[in-house]
């Protein structure tokens, strides 16, 4: 029910009828000509109806969450009470560098971390999204090449498992994209490589594990001949969570690399915000890195915000500076063991619950590799035989009280799941999920309908999902 639905006249509570506020100084054309019809409601029953609606929401402080691609894992809530601390908080971001050097510190500190994690030479941190980290790191590639006046380089190599925005980011950067397909062990294609790069390559993005729950084995070998050609590597960082203390993107040979600090150093997610994309470089990108950055000299902490060769600034001020203190705060909590320890517990986590779904009769879609912090699940045998498809065990999990993993991506697997079970699961977690889906699958085979029409126990079933994007009805009409 929505709460101009329990709005009754005379009920509004006094101390809550809103207060006009001056206007005098606003033109008469922008004013209201009608009071807004705000509904009128108790205290308590304002309390109670958004108190319900958070109980209707799925989340990672409610329910398992195993989306795949897209880490969902638990953010500590001391992190936010340290990032929330009066001095972080209060602090102008036009106010003198003088005036902060305790958060100046922290993010400085975050840099130097960040280029240890992933064995690159220099880090920015204004990047708001891993999206526009992913932007920030092809232009950065552009510019290198411009500045070296190769501009003959204009194709971005991407692997059929990137994620969608790889190709996307290319694009948006002026690069042609030329697809390189992945062998049927799910490694990108040496010899279809071989045969792409050359003088027009600019370089190649890819992440490691990949979108297909696998470590990329060749991964020297990808970048000896990407690196040959004369192209440039960019590490997609989304999939670091597997290898984080463990392996380093740029002992891989990779030049350029965003951070999804959402993903592997647990920073809240969701919604489109907030977020924060750090990004890091080789050296040979270093007079690229976008401003401003943090430096540190024998006067203190400061800003660099001019370089000449600089693709920023890409975002106001310093970023999102909230963000990135709960990150600092959860490594420095965590420390190089427990960075470390992240990483195996993650894969520990992808590993048993692969090897319990196999054994229980599910496909896996690489039988012969071990997970990373994720793996795929195919259900075309169950779609082919049932009539029982990915996108209705998805709906039926709900009923189990658990939201449903990633489904239909990569696009290499036909009637898949990507399932994604972090470090932060325990295993009676895992088993719970384990047996939902061996009952689903019981279900398909008995009464295949009843999977077919689920969900069953939500406030609503299955949506018109391209009406409700185009049309949505956002407005009340009382």
């Amino acid at each position: 029910m929505l709460i101009f639905e329990q709005s009754r006249a005379g009920r509004l509570n006094p101390s809550h009828t809103p207060v006009s506020p001056a206007v005098d100084d606003l033109p008469a054309g922008l004013l209201r000509q009608q009071e807004v019809p705000w509904p009128q409601v108790s205290e308590l029953q304002v309390v109670r109806h958004y108190t319900r609606l958070s109980q209707k929401n799925f989340s990672v402080d409610t329910h398992f969450y195993p989306l795949g691609s897209c880490t969902m894992k638990y953010n500590p809530r001391i992190c936010h009470r340290l990032a929330s601390l009066q001095g972080f908080l209060e602090r102008h971001p036009l106010a003198p560098a003088s005036h902060g050097q305790g958060v100046l510190a922290c993010l400085y500190e975050l840099q130097e971390m960040l280029q240890e994690i992933t064995g690159l030479a220099g880090f920015a941190l204004s990047p708001m999204a891993g999206a526009q980290g992913e932007y920030a790191g092809v232009a950065m590639i552009r510019a290198y090449h411009q500045a070296r006046q190769d501009h003959e380089r204009q194709e971005f190599l991407i692997p059929d498992s990137a994620h969608g925005t790889n190709p996307a980011t290319a694009a948006m950067c002026g690069f042609q994209v030329r697809e390189i397909p992945s062998d049927e062990q799910g490694d990108v294609d040496l010899d279809a490589l071989r045969q792409a790069v050359g003088p027009r390559t600019a370089g190649i993005m890819l992440t490691n594990p990949s979108t297909l729950g696998v470590f990329e084995r060749k991964v020297l070998d990808i970048s000896s001949i990407v690196h040959q050609a004369g192209g440039l590597l960019y590490y997609d960082g989304a999939n670091l969570n597997a290898i984080a203390g463990r392996v380093r993107p740029g002992d891989m040979g990779f030049d350029a690399v965003h951070l999804n600090l959402h993903k592997t150093f647990a920073t809240p997610h969701g919604s489109g915000g907030p977020g924060a994309g750090p990004v890091g470089v080789s050296q040979r990108l270093l007079p690229f890195l976008p401003v401003p950055r943090v430096t540190k000299t024998e006067a203190g902490y400061g800003w660099i915000t001019q370089d000449q060769q600089a693709v920023g600034p890409l975002s106001t001020f310093m970023g999102n500076v909230g963000i990135l203190l709960r990150a600092y705060a959860y490594i420095r909590l965590l420390g190089k063991e427990g960075i470390h320890q992240v990483g195996r517990y993650a894969t520990l986590n992808a590993n048993y619950l692969q090897s319990r779904l196999r054994e229980a009769g599910f496909q896996v879609a690489f039988p012969d590799r071990p997970a990373t912090h994720e793996f795929i699940v195919t259900l075309q045998r169950e779609a082919r035989e049932y009539k029982v498809t990915a996108l209705d065990f998805a709906k039926r999990l709900l009923d189990y009280g658990i939201h449903a993993p990633t489904i239909y991506f990569p696009m290499l697997v036909p009637e898949c799941l990507l399932i994604e079970p972090t470090e932060t699961e325990s295993k009676e977690t895992l088993d719970r999920f384990v047996e939902a889906m061996i009952a689903i699958r019981q279900e398909a085979m008995d009464n295949p309908q009843q999977v077919k029409n689920a969900p069953h126990t939500m406030p609503v079933g299955r949506l018109d999902e391209a009406t409700a994007a185009r049309k949505p009805d956002l407005v009340w009409q009382g």
